[in-house]
């Protein structure tokens, strides 16, 4: 297998782990007494485990350290081949779906980006939608992130999976040590914040298989319900702000959390310039919204047109994209200004998606300074983020970033106007992807889905969800020479 032979065997250990996760609706179908769905998520387990376990056999004597290269490589496969892995049982336990539905289907759940082609959600067996949010629950963070906690045990170094996995630009900042204990100390505050989610999600009223569903997709910011009105099926506000709340606090970074946790101090959190602007943000947008609803005489009184402005605000800028309404019947302004809010809001190492706050507050920070420039040509005017200059490296990264980022939106909305898609539903729905927030505009709206979209259109949806959630350079360096050369 030359030179993949190494990242092939340890893939074959992340698709035997994976293998695992299918015990979970196992466990549902089990509960529920559905026998025919319980030997359908084991035929789903076997042929993964199986799987694995010949991919291991083939490549277990080329095992050696991964290199950088590697490391893009193999989270690549990972999110392009466990998503097919993921839709079997989604092929043989939804009646009428097909193949590339089911792949959009398992890629938006992987990628916690919350996009779904299907319908008639409530009629769908509980283990069904028990899977499709846990699948949100476990990309939320990064299956990478987990695959780096186990690779010590393999005998090989994780450094260069956190790298092109983590999101956000300041990729080389290690809290601990070792990558595998930082791996570890950010799942357990993962996990803390889903036992507090999930009881707050029972105490407001949820069944126990809905409040487990909907903490998956809350922590995931990912948006994936188990009703076709997402959480509007309860026309519950207790619900609602339980659901404001952990979006909000899952929309900042887990790092941060993991140094509060080690330090016992809140410091990292009011310190950090990210997380001061991304509270700034969601407040203001708040206020702004609810402004214009009451104005609009949207809704009767204030403190109802408080209550959704802060629920679609925070749902939409985290990526999550739960709604309780359809907002397309909002003033204009707004939807477009929520889905713009989803670009950019969430913060770097957060489960959400987006180009990520930090670098708008850098790509400010570079914009205020050439200004300066401009009169001043000879001043010394670095570009600082906390108190500390950043280095050109980041900064030509960031950019770099950018300019790719408009290009592969750009690109990705003209090959579905192409398609026979129109502007709104085209360009919405990449956005909605590559950001991976879920609802779009038009067809792909909150009170629509992707059902609808042609085989092709679907495709290159998954595509888009794809470099979103690896934040584009990781996905598209494969595609340059100079990546493959020895």
């Amino acid at each position: 297998m030359g030179m993949l032979g190494p990242t092939l065997y340890v893939f074959s250990h992340v698709l035997m782990a994976f293998a695992l996760a299918f015990a979970v609706p196992m466990g549902w179908a089990w509960f529920h007494d559905d026998m025919t769905h319980e030997l359908q998520w084991a035929q789903a387990a076997g042929l993964t485990l199986v799987s694995g376990a010949l991919l291991w056999l083939l490549t277990r004597r080329q095992r050696r350290e991964l290199a950088t290269r590697d490391g893009f490589v193999l989270v690549n496969l990972v999110w392009l081949v466990l998503p097919a892995y993921a839709a079997l049982p989604l092929k043989w336990m939804v009646p009428g779906i097909t193949w590339h539905h089911a792949y959009f289907e398992a890629m938006s759940a992987l990628t916690a980006t919350g996009a779904t082609a299907l319908s008639g959600l409530e009629r769908l067996p509980v283990s069904v939608n028990v899977w499709r949010c846990f699948l949100q629950y476990v990309g939320g963070l990064g299956v990478m992130l987990l695959v780096v906690a186990v690779l010590p045990m393999l005998g090989l170094g994780g450094m260069q999976l956190y790298k092109a996995e983590t999101p956000g630009p300041m990729k080389d900042q290690k809290l601990t040590p070792r990558i595998a204990e930082t791996a570890r100390g950010l799942w357990t505050v993962y996990f803390a914040f889903s036992v507090a989610c999930f009881l707050s999600y029972r105490w407001a009223g949820m069944g126990w298989a809905d409040a487990f569903m909907h903490m998956c997709t809350t922590m995931g910011l990912a948006g994936f319900s188990s009703y076709d009105a997402s959480l509007g099926a309860f026309q519950s506000p207790a619900v609602e702000w339980v659901a404001v709340v952990f979006m909000a606090l899952a929309g900042i970074s887990f790092l941060r959390y993991f140094m509060v946790l080690r330090g016992l101090t809140l410091k990292p959190l009011w310190a950090d310039r990210e997380i001061r602007t991304y509270a700034a943000v969601l407040l203001a947008a708040i206020a702004w919204v609810a402004g214009m609803l009451a104005v609009e005489g949207v809704y009767a009184d204030f403190p109802t047109a408080l209550r959704m402005a802060a629920f679609h605000v925070v749902s939409l800028a985290t990526t999550t994209g739960y709604a309780t309404t359809d907002y397309l019947q909002w003033p204009p302004f707004i939807p477009v200004f929520l889905l713009f809010l989803g670009m950019f809001v969430s913060c770097a190492g957060s489960t959400g998606g987006g180009i990520k706050m930090v670098r708008m507050v850098l790509l400010i920070k570079q914009a205020r300074r050439e200004l300066v420039r401009i009169l001043h040509p000879h001043v010394v005017n670095p570009v600082t983020l906390g108190g500390q200059a950043v280095p050109a490296a980041v900064m030509n990264g960031v950019l770099g970033f950018m300019l790719i980022y408009g290009a592969a939106t750009v690109g990705l909305a003209f090959l579905l106007l192409l398609s026979g898609l129109d502007v709104v539903t085209a360009f919405s729905a990449v956005i909605a992807t590559v950001n991976n927030i879920g609802p779009g505009l038009g067809e792909v709206g909150p009170a629509g889905n992707y059902g609808g979209l042609t085989p092709f259109q679907l495709w290159v949806l998954s595509f888009a969800m794809l470099l979103g959630r690896l934040e584009l350079l990781s996905v598209l360096v494969l595609f340059t020479r100079a990546f493959w050369r020895r």
